[in-house]
This record gives structure tokens, C-alpha cells and sequence, in this order.
């Protein structure tokens, strides 16, 4: 399918045939949201590589260009440590060709529970610290300004508190690094496993304001918190100040908007009426595969972005 067709057929989608993925007889979604498809949204979603490889090709800078046409004004890459050298420079140099914003990648620290920082012990320190140098360079090569950061699992032979103390001291160490380069390590509390000493937005906030500085914030997944503690807009409203990245995905299933339990066009009001401008990443998967899963998902972003 060439490029002006598949946006032809997204904005047909869009205007009624199919929302959310799942095909309505009769469904009527209002002039202005037909109007504005392939238009940039109203919030900055960012998709990551093969969101849409099956109409645009394996090539990521083609599709980044792909995506572009689409509406969409960022991406996400976590993977951006395992590219090349060459590879992070051509992807930063596109972005910033089309006006386009980099968002999150993950300090390579290890997987999720690897390397606990709550442990307090000095090797897991020292491999986080050296992502974190790591990242900085990552950082200039496709202008990215937010990376993720999960400190591991518990060590629960420790208090609490001590390993609390733990984390905290080890993000200041890496907080001197971000800081001279305006970079900021976004804390994500996940939903993966009991295991995991991050899970949730009071405890990351907590920490946060612990340690008191503007390159340790909070990476707030709607999908993991609806699984963990639910209450969405009310948390993220009291934990406001140290929220400064946003991520969805559909709940159950970890699908784009609309195939799940969250409200996603509330919630997405209410970002925009809070001022947001950040980069809301969409860490899912896809409810569909192919050319009709690319369609299904930009109606669905195109339906939750209507508000």
C-alpha cells in the first residue's frame, strides 16, 4: 500500500468505519475529529519501531518519516543503547530534520530487576552509574532528553527504609551526571512482577522529592498503575510535580486505547487541560497485526485524542 493511500483509508477509518480497532456499524465520530486526521494530535504520542513496518517498510528511519505523516510528532526507541553509533546520529539528525522530539530510551543498566540499587551494594551502583555516563552520550546523539530508569527488584533482607535510603543515594550519584546535560532520568514503578522494589506513583514521588533534583523524575505508565493501584487521575494529580513523562497502554492486555478497561479520552483531557506537553509513549502492543492492526491503531489514537 503506498503512503497516500494508507492515510487515505486512516482518515475513511477515522470518520466512522472502524474505532478502536473493532469495526461499528453505523458509528458517527464527530466532524472535527474526522477533519483532523492525519493532522498532528492534540497530545505528542510517540510510537515505537513496527507500529507501522507493515505499510512503511523495516527501515526505521523510513518509518519514522511514515510516522510523521501520520500525525505523530515523536517516537520512542528503550533499544537506542543497542543501536549503532551511526544509527543514534542518523535517527537524532531525522528528527530534528522533521521538528520531531526523541523520547525515553533505558539507561542500560541490566534488565528491570538486575542490578538492585536498593541493595546498596557498591558493583550494582557502579554498573548504574556507567549507564548513566553511557546514556549522556546516547542522549547527544539522538536528542533525547528523558531516559528510563528501574532500580531493580527488592533486596528484602534489607528494612525498607534502608533500601529506600539505597535507591535515593544512588539516583543523587546519577542526578550529578544528567544534570550538566539537561537530561532526566524518569523513574518508571512497573506492574511486572512482586518482585520489583518501584510499583508505585506515591512511593516514586517520595523518592523523587528525596532527591531533590530536576534530572530524577517520574515516568507515569497508565497501564502499569491501573493494574497496581487504579485511581489514575487522582494520583497522578497529587503526585503532579514530579511527573514529567507519561506512557499508556490498554488494561487488560496491553493493547492500544480503546480495546481495554481505561478511559483513555478522559484521561487525555485531562492531561491537556493540565497543561501537559510532554511525550505520552505508547509502550503496547497492537489488538490487531498487519495493515488493518496499523489502521485500527491510529482510529484509536485519532478516537481518544477527540476530546
Amino acid at each position: 500500500m503506498k503512503r497516500s493511500e494508507f492515510l487515505k483509508n486512516s482518515s475513511m477509518l477515522v470518520g466512522g468505519t472502524l474505532l478502536g480497532g473493532t469495526a461499528v456499524a453505523g458509528t458517527s465520530i464527530n466532524e472535527k475529529t474526522a477533519q483532523s486526521a492525519n493532522q498532528p494530535f492534540k497530545l505528542d504520542y510517540a510510537p515505537h519501531q513496527g507500529m507501522f513496518s507493515a505499510s512503511a517498510g523495516k527501515n526505521f528511519l523510513d518509518e519514522i518519516k511514515y510516522m510523521y505523516d501520520l500525525g505523530f510528532r515523536s517516537i520512542e526507541d528503550n533499544g537506542m543503547p543497542s543501536r549503532s553509533v551511526d544509527e543514534q546520529k542518523k535517527i537524532g539528525d531525522l528528527l530534528a530534520k522533521l521538528g520531531m522530539r526523541m523520547g525515553v530510551f533505558v539507561v542500560p543498566k541490566g534488565g528491570n530487576g538486575a542490578n538492585s540499587l536498593a541493595a546498596g551494594k557498591q558493583e550494582f551502583v557502579d554498573i548504574f552509574l556507567k549507564g548513566c555516563r553511557d546514556s549522556v552520550e546516547i542522549a547527544k546523539r539522538c536528542n533525547a532528553k528523558w531516559a528510563t530508569v528501574v532500580p531493580g527488584d527488592f533486596a528484602r533482607k534489607l528494612p525498607m527504609g534502608v533500601q529506600t535510603a539505597n535507591v535515593v543515594e544512588a539516583l543523587k550519584r546519577g542526578a550529578e551526571i544528567f544534570e550538566p546535560h539537561g537530561l532526566t532520568m524518569v523513574l518508571e514503578p512497573l506492574s511486572d512482577t512482586p518482585d520489583l522494589y518501584l510499583r508505585f506513583t506515591d512511593q516514586t514521588y517520595e523518592i523523587c522529592k528525596a532527591v531533590g533534583s530536576p534530572s530524577v523524575k517520574i515516568l507515569y505508565d497508565a497501564y502499569h498503575q491501573q493494574k497496581n493501584e487504579g485511581n489514575l487521575i487522582n494520583l497522578m494529580d497529587l503526585c503532579w510535580s514530579e511527573i514529567a513523562y507519561i506512557q499508556v497502554g490498554d488494561n487488560p492486555g496491553r493493547k492500544e486505547p480503546t480495546t481495554g478497561e481505561i478511559n483513555y479520552k478522559n484521561v487525555f483531557k485531562w492531561l491537556h487541560q493540565k497543561g501537559y506537553k510532554g511525550v505520552v509513549g505508547m509502550e503496547h502492543g497492537m489488538s490487531k497485526s498487519g495493515k488493518e492492526g496499523e489502521q485500527a491503531l491510529v482510529a484509536a489514537y485519532r478516537e481518544v485524542d477527540s476530546f
